[in-house]
């Protein structure tokens, strides 16, 4: 594998090549784009990146950090080119943050001079519980530097969040000041009491939205069920999601006719028997 330096070099020669996509005599496409057109992307390669990690193919995991990066490349390039920055600006920004919140690694002395503010803080000899306790100290001394003391505490949850990830977060910082649910048999009545709401609002048919609105009241309250349990939302259901498909998939082999000519009673069958041969090769 290659080091520091030749990383550098392949680095440039990336940040070379996205410059000339973006130029006069570049890529059509590319010079058409702009920050929100390849937002959705950026999305699309953030979740290839999970996938690769989850099913272990290295090789696909490594194209797919390379996709990744790509995406930093451009957002960089657009903002170079009417002055906004650059991508060594991104670089420099990282290169500060990362040794301003890593003050037990590289010293209290260059984490300041970083513009770490976060004083008092234990740095040596510590664990990894109390590099999290800095790393918050350090991030919240940062957000008031940025804004003022009179930030309110759900602003440091960034809106840019995936909801269920922004959810779990809310709930956390709510319970910082004592607003919770004391224990997890009292999210789960929260979790009945909702599903009774929407209900509710099914029997009375009061509209599309105030159906969405209870619907995302239920989500909210399972998000947090999953945080009480020390279990991320969005990871559990990714895993929902392979699951199903995995059984769908047994459900289509399964099956002599295409499924959409069998009926209901017969697709609960199929599924039922895939649900079986799954917990079969579990237990084996």
């Amino acid at each position: 594998m290659a080091g520091a330096e030749e990383a550098g070099k392949r680095f440039s020669e990336a940040v070379a090549i996205m410059a000339r996509l973006r130029g006069p005599e570049g890529c059509p496409w590319d010079r058409e784009q702009d920050f929100h057109s390849i937002r959705k992307y950026t999305l699309e390669e953030v979740y290839e990146v999970f996938d690769a990690i989850e099913t272990g193919n290295w090789d696909e995991l490594r194209s797919e950090l390379g996709d990744l990066l790509l995406q930093v490349l451009f957002y960089a390039q657009m903002a170079a080119e009417p002055g906004y920055f650059d991508v060594a600006d991104v670089v420099e920004t990282l290169n500060l943050k990362l040794i301003r919140r890593h003050p037990h690694v590289f010293g209290d002395e260059a984490a300041a001079a970083a513009g770490n503010r976060a004083e008092g803080m234990e740095t040596s000899g510590i664990d990894a519980g109390q590099v999290l306790r800095n790393w918050e100290e350090i991030k919240k001394q940062e957000r008031k530097q940025q804004a003022g003391n009179s930030r309110r505490l759900l602003d440091e949850v960034p809106r840019s969040l995936p909801a269920l990830m922004e959810a779990t977060k809310l709930g956390s910082k709510a319970a910082k000041v004592g607003f919770d649910w004391p224990e997890v048999q009292g999210l789960l009545a929260k979790v009945r009491e909702e599903t009774a709401e929407v209900e509710a609002e099914l029997a009375q048919s009061e509209g599309q939205r105030k159906i969405e609105e209870e619907i995302g009241d239920l989500l909210f309250t399972v998000a947090n069920l999953a945080r009480h349990l020390k279990v991320d939302p969005e990871l559990a259901l990714r895993d929902a999601n392979a699951k199903f498909r995995r059984r769908f998939a047994q459900m289509e082999e399964a099956s002599t006719e295409p499924l959409e000519q069998r009926s209901a009673g017969e697709l609960e069958e199929l599924w039922a028997a895939a649900k079986q041969t799954e917990h079969m090769e579990r237990v084996r």
